[in-house]
């Protein structure tokens, strides 16, 4: 039999080039799913609420990054990442302080949006912080936008006038905290009110104080608390702060405390004080006056007013700094030396 050619075969197109495209739209649906995910769980994730509606409170100087961060940390959002490029590329302006109404169902992108927009605040938050000064809460009102401004412009004594406060100067008679104001309150009501709230504060604790303080009048003993709120930060030890004052008062001792001298240099003090400011003598430097100061230095709290009161019963005279937190009391000059000693050797071995 004749022998039969064989037949070329037909080439068929490779599957190759097919495969690779089938493996890249994979990849590329994979990865869209992908940021459709991370997008939902965080810029369109909704903003936990308790109940229908939650106030959201904004304070001066915080920025984005640190608002995020805080609603990270507090597992209110995910990927903060995503958000901060988010801000970075749709918000062009700052975080507005205000109070703000978040309501149920909101997404974290449209909060990201209210707050950098001081129209969207529902109510002024300020906070008058333990131990800072009346001129720092007058430049804290004038700073504020959402506050009306009526009298924290004025002299001091114009401004004493109009707020109905008889006393000539305003250190310490304004109550330090929280408060919350309505949008476009005035500054006459909020210091009104930081007075008032002051003033109950300090009556009722001078109603309940201990016998035989060393203090003329509730005024001084406003004075006092200044002074014992800025001595120490610690509040186990205000009590024992105001026993170290009260008793040098009554042996006739100078208080000899460092922020009275800061207070009295005003503008001057420039972060430390040297021993010539020590011995310069100022209406405030109790280093070179008997007594008390003229008036208070600093806003007191309300804990730094009632240890005003109730100064605790040791004998201790002297205390001084440990360099690690806190302060070591101590009732005569040879242990006071050892302290000041001690402190100075913590101190070398941080440096």
């Amino acid at each position: 039999m004749p022998k039969t050619q064989a037949q070329p075969q037909k080439k068929t197109p490779s599957s190759a080039p097919r495969k690779i495209y089938q493996g890249v739209m994979i990849v590329l649906i994979t990865f869209l799913l992908l940021i459709i995910l991370v997008l939902k769980m965080s810029i369109f994730k909704t903003y936990p609420v308790e109940g229908k509606k939650q106030k959201l409170s904004i304070t001066n100087g915080e920025t984005y990054t640190g608002f995020i961060d805080q609603l990270a940390e507090d597992k209110k959002v995910s990927f903060p990442l995503v958000l901060k490029l988010y801000r970075k590329i749709f918000i062009h302006d700052t975080l507005k302080a205000g109070v703000y109404e978040v309501t149920q169902g909101m997404s974290v992108r449209q909060v990201l949006d209210m707050v950098s927009n001081a129209d969207n605040a529902q109510m002024s938050r300020l906070l008058v912080i333990e131990g800072t000064t009346a001129k720092q809460l007058f430049q804290t009102l004038r700073k504020d936008s959402l506050i009306h401004k009526t009298v924290v412009n004025l002299p001091t004594a114009e401004l004493l006038k109009e707020l109905n406060i008889p006393y000539d100067h305003p250190e310490g008679l304004f109550a330090p905290d929280t408060y919350f104001f309505d949008k476009g309150e005035s500054d006459k009501k909020i210091l009104t009110d930081l007075y008032q709230r002051q003033m109950k504060i300090l009556n009722e604790a001078w109603e309940k104080r201990d016998p035989n303080l060393p203090y003329q009048n509730k005024y001084e003993a406003l004075i006092m608390a200044s002074i014992i709120e800025k001595e120490t930060s610690v509040d186990r030890e205000l009590g024992q702060v105001s026993g170290v004052f009260v008793r040098r008062l009554k042996l006739g001792m100078r208080l000899q405390t460092d922020p009275t001298v800061i207070y009295g240099m005003g503008d001057r003090y420039q972060g430390k004080i040297s021993k010539q400011d020590l011995r310069t003598p100022t209406a405030y430097n109790t280093y070179t006056i008997n007594g008390l100061p003229p008036t208070p230095i600093a806003l007191p709290s309300k804990k730094a007013i009632e240890a005003a009161m109730h100064p605790d019963d040791s004998d201790s005279i002297y205390f001084v700094a440990t360099g690690n937190g806190g302060h070591k009391f101590t009732s005569n000059l040879q242990e006071h030396n050892r302290a000041v000693q001690d402190y100075i050797s913590v101190m070398r071995s941080k440096n």
